[in-house]
């Protein structure tokens, strides 16, 4: 068994052998100053169709109310920028982070190893794992955490990583001591996210409206996609990088080292005549385990036909 003294130390260092790339600790708290932006944001549309935002608010800003007598939210973050990028310009594009398997699997498989690691080491422990799948302000707890700050493309940056990684949680009933909170803000005036936005979703510094957002329109829009935004989708058939792409913090990714984050053979070079010929049955096969099946083969096809 660790001595308590040593129970952040010990987890961080199974967080890394697991392959995340930092690992922070929180009190599990109500976030009381987020409360009024959240009501705000949505009081705007911006969630779009995404109804489900609206959903649990209380849930949203108090982990307490998802894991009873949580007192610790340990935030981690996992590398995926590429060691390679699509050789062609002119295909379609679909955001880095679609390249490999379902990132939501490889995340959790992680996660639970990672709780019983707690459990096996300290003894019984409460707690529940997240990946993007539950109300849960990932970014604010990072944050919270020291993990890194909101940038102006309302995405957490790190100094020494950039943004291209996933977010994931463990909320337990273990008291851990919090690290400091990250207090500073290090974009200073640029604005190069605000001003490459093709779609104006990026509205203000860190204040997105995600029913123009290229993510939202090619993923969680399940209508077609309106007119206004023709000409202006950047090329992209499933998310978008433009925000990321153009961060001066992202010089400093580097290509991550899990297999299963790697692309099909075949889809790097997908030429634009692969993309607008593609058929179910090469759909199946790309894309096998890939967060692309949530757009499902049909919408894929609406998003190629509407960058026609």
């Amino acid at each position: 068994m660790i001595s308590k003294e040593d129970y952040k130390e010990a987890i961080s260092a199974e967080a890394m052998r697991l392959g995340f790339m930092a690992c922070g600790f929180s009190k599990a708290r109500f976030l009381e100053e987020e409360a009024p932006r959240l009501e705000e944001w949505l009081s705007r549309n911006y969630q779009g169709e995404m109804a489900w935002m609206a959903n649990h608010f209380d849930k949203r800003l108090d982990p307490r109310k998802l894991v009873p007598g949580a007192k610790t939210v340990i935030s981690l973050l996992f590398n995926y920028f590429p060691a390679q990028e699509q050789a062609s310009p002119e295909s379609p594009k679909i955001a880095k982070y679609a390249y490999g398997e379902d990132y939501h699997y490889i995340l959790k498989d992680k996660l639970h190893s990672l709780l019983s690691f707690i459990r096996e080491n300290i003894g019984e422990v409460a707690g529940r794992a997240f990946v993007d799948s539950a109300p849960v302000m990932d970014r604010v707890w990072a944050k919270e955490a020291g993990l890194g700050w909101l940038g102006k493309n309302t995405l957490l940056l790190n100094k020494k990583a950039g943004s291209f990684f996933f977010i994931a949680e463990l909320i337990l009933d273990l008291e851990l001591e919090p690290n400091p909170p990250t207090k500073f803000d290090h974009c200073g005036t640029c604005t190069r996210c605000i001003d490459a936005c093709p779609t104006d979703a990026l509205v203000d510094a860190n204040l997105l409206d995600a029913s123009k957002c290229i993510s939202y329109l090619t993923i969680e829009l399940k209508n077609e996609i309106p007119n206004e935004f023709k000409g202006q989708m950047g090329n992209w058939a499933f998310g978008c990088d433009i925000c990321q792409d153009v961060c001066p913090w992202n010089r400093f990714s580097k290509a991550h080292q899990e297999e299963r984050l790697n692309p099909h053979e075949e889809l790097l070079d997908m030429k634009p005549e692969d993309w607008n010929e593609i058929t179910e049955e090469v759909f199946r096969k790309v894309f096998k385990k890939s967060a692309l099946k949530r757009t499902k083969f049909l919408g894929l096809k609406r998003n190629l036909d509407f960058l026609k």
